[in-house]
């Protein structure tokens, strides 16, 4: 079998980040406008190729003033830099149904590779016929690696902004007929 274009299906679907705060917590926040294409073979995942683009703009943490700060230079610069993309480079099949899921991750005008760690929830079809894939995948950065470097240090020590940031992708596809 060939390779088989999919669309993300957006309202099924969510990218989500975590940073810890204060060394103590972690804070939560999503992009909430995203698109991607899919090709790959559902009988060989290994031919998985991803092209995927997300509104810097779109950030939300559910707190108005934090996310205009996300925004600005000091954080994401989404001003300059709208657009962060990811585009895979290879697929490797590590146990059944779990992926590394490997590309180029371009966040801040930086481009870095990362791996995902991806679980191929399944096929099925939708009420309309539809056939669709489950994905679920993670991955964790190095802020500062991406020139994301703002931070205050702590009165006790530490900063007040973790440089790992967790990501986490639900993503549900929609074969393109």
């Amino acid at each position: 079998m060939s390779n088989i274009n999919w669309e993300v299906d957006q309202d099924h679907s969510s990218v989500e980040f975590s940073v810890t705060h204060l060394m103590i917590n972690r804070i939560k926040g999503v992009f909430e406008h995203f698109q991607a294409s899919l090709s790959f073979d559902p009988n060989d995942l290994t031919t998985l190729d991803i092209q995927a683009s997300i509104d810097a703009n779109s950030i939300t943490t559910r707190q108005p003033q934090r996310d205009e700060h996300l925004r600005s230079g000091d954080f994401l610069h989404a001003a300059k830099y709208p657009v962060i993309a990811f585009q895979t480079t290879s697929c490797i099949l590590t146990g059944e149904r779990q992926y590394e899921l490997e590309g180029n991750l371009t966040l801040h005008g930086v481009t870095k590779p990362v791996t995902f760690h991806t679980v191929f929830e399944g096929l099925n079809k939708d009420p309309r016929g539809r056939e669709r894939a489950g994905f679920h995948s993670t991955a964790s950065i190095g802020r500062n690696e991406f020139g994301l470097t703002f931070n205050s240090p702590l009165e006790t020590g530490g900063m007040i902004v973790g440089n790992e940031v967790r990501i986490e992708l639900y993503i549900e596809a929609i074969k393109i007929e």
